[in-house]
C-alpha cells in the first residue's frame, strides 16, 4: 500500500512543473506577436534583411564555401588530369603514388594493351570515390558502384570521379604480389 501512495504521489509531483509552464489562452495577440518578435531578434544573428527579402521573392539560396563558378565543382576548369595507368603483361600500372584532395574533380585513363587479359580491382577504392562516368570506346557509363574493371583487348577506359573519402586505397591486379602492379592513391 505505501508503495502505490509513493507512485501516486511521485507522478502528482511531477504533473506540477508541467502544470506550472502551461500558458493561459486570455493572453492578447499584441502580446503574443511582441514575444514572437523578441524571440525572433534574439534567434537572427545577421540584421541585414537579406534572407527577409530572399524569403519573400520565393528564393532560398545557400551559401557555399566555395566559389566553382556557374558548372559548379564538375565543370571542365575544376577536373585535373591524372597520369594515365598501364595494364600491359610485366609492364607497372603507375609510375608514382598519387595524391588527391577530398573534394576534387579527378579523370584518369587505363590504357591497355592487349598483351593478356587483365584487371584492376579495389573496390575499397570505388567507395571512397564518387564516380561521375566511365567512358569506353565513346560509350558514357555512369554506374551506382564499380569493384573492378577487366580489358580483354587493347583499349582505353577513362574515369572521371570526385575523391571523398581520405585515406590510401589501391587498385591492383588480382592475383598480383609486386608493388608494381598496382595504383595507389593517397586522398587528403
Amino acid at each position: 500500500m505505501t508503495r502505490l501512495l509513493t507512485i501516486l504521489l511521485l507522478m502528482a509531483g511531477l504533473a506540477v512543473p508541467a502544470a506550472a509552464q502551461e500558458t493561459t489562452p486570455e493572453a492578447s495577440p499584441e502580446a503574443g506577436a511582441a514575444t514572437d518578435g523578441a524571440a525572433a531578434a534574439e534567434q537572427d544573428d545577421d540584421d541585414d534583411g537579406e534572407e527577409a527579402a530572399a524569403a519573400d521573392a520565393g528564393v532560398h539560396e545557400a551559401g557555399s564555401k566555395f566559389d566553382f563558378g556557374f558548372s559548379g565543382i564538375m565543370a571542365r576548369d575544376n577536373r585535373t588530369q591524372l597520369a594515365p595507368l598501364t595494364l600491359g603483361s610485366g609492364k607497372p600500372v603507375a609510375t608514382a603514388e598519387y595524391k588527391l584532395k577530398s573534394g576534387g574533380f579527378y579523370r584518369i585513363d587505363i590504357n591497355a594493351d592487349g598483351s593478356q587479359e587483365l584487371a584492376l580491382s579495389g573496390g575499397d577504392f570505388f567507395r571512397a570515390i564518387w564516380v561521375n562516368e566511365i567512358v569506353i570506346n565513346d560509350i558514357e557509363i555512369r554506374p551506382m558502384g564499380v569493384h573492378s574493371l577487366e580489358f580483354d583487348d587493347a583499349g582505353t577506359a577513362t574515369i572521371s570521379f570526385i575523391a571523398i573519402v581520405p585515406g590510401r586505397y589501391t587498385l591492383s591486379i588480382p592475383g598480383s604480389q609486386g608493388e608494381t602492379q598496382q595504383a595507389v592513391f593517397n586522398i587528403q
